[in-house]
């Protein structure tokens, strides 16, 4: 008898996770608007970075764009650093990346992204959010005025995550879906 209410609660219990489950899923065009505002925000981390990075940006804008920049990613979030120069591959918070970005020991530096695209499609984690993952390349020069050069392209691999968040407009609560950008992984440098 036991075995009988037990199996019916957890039938109860199943079907009301996947009825929950499925309300929570994104509509093919809503997935399509979070995957371009997924790309929007990193082609505006791909300009924060290159304004931070410029020598001829002004110490206090490029201290503003590295507030905007934050603003991005999920907390705790950590960024990749490679070289040619070495095997290991170092990982930094974002701000300390950035702030690392500024000190470069370089009088002209050029950072640019490009051929950014999804290689994994979002996908549904038990907490609710949505993960995925884009690709982007970036390719970095630093330039000194005694001679001194350096040039590399990095593969990078940026977790991007989708999750439902609420928040107060003229007193209605409005439920919308937000992306934030995630750790930024390095899986190849090249020349």
């Amino acid at each position: 008898m036991f075995k009988y209410i037990y199996s019916v609660i957890f039938f109860i219990v199943l079907t009301a996770a996947s009825a929950s489950a499925q309300t929570a899923d994104i509509s093919p065009a809503r997935k399509q608007a979070i995957d371009s505002l997924a790309l929007e925000k990193v082609r505006d981390l791909s300009k924060y970075i290159s304004i931070i990075g410029s020598k001829k940006t002004p110490y206090s804008e490029a201290q503003r764009v590295m507030d905007r920049a934050e603003e991005l990613f999920a907390p705790e979030s950590e960024m990749g650093v490679s070289s040619l120069n070495r095997k290991e591959i170092n990982y930094y918070k974002v701000r300390k990346y950035f702030e690392r970005l500024i000190a470069l020991n370089y009088d002209r530096v050029t950072i640019s992204w490009y051929d950014i695209h999804y290689i994994s499609d979002l996908e549904r984690q038990p907490d609710g959010r949505y993960v995925g993952v884009v690709t982007i390349y970036q390719k970095f020069e630093g330039t000194s005025d005694d001679g001194m050069k350096y040039k590399d392209t990095t593969k990078k691999d940026i977790t991007i995550y989708v999750e439902r968040k609420k928040t107060q407009i003229a007193g209605r609560t409005v439920e919308f879906w937000d992306v934030l950008l995630g750790d930024i992984r390095v899986s190849e440098t090249s020349a």
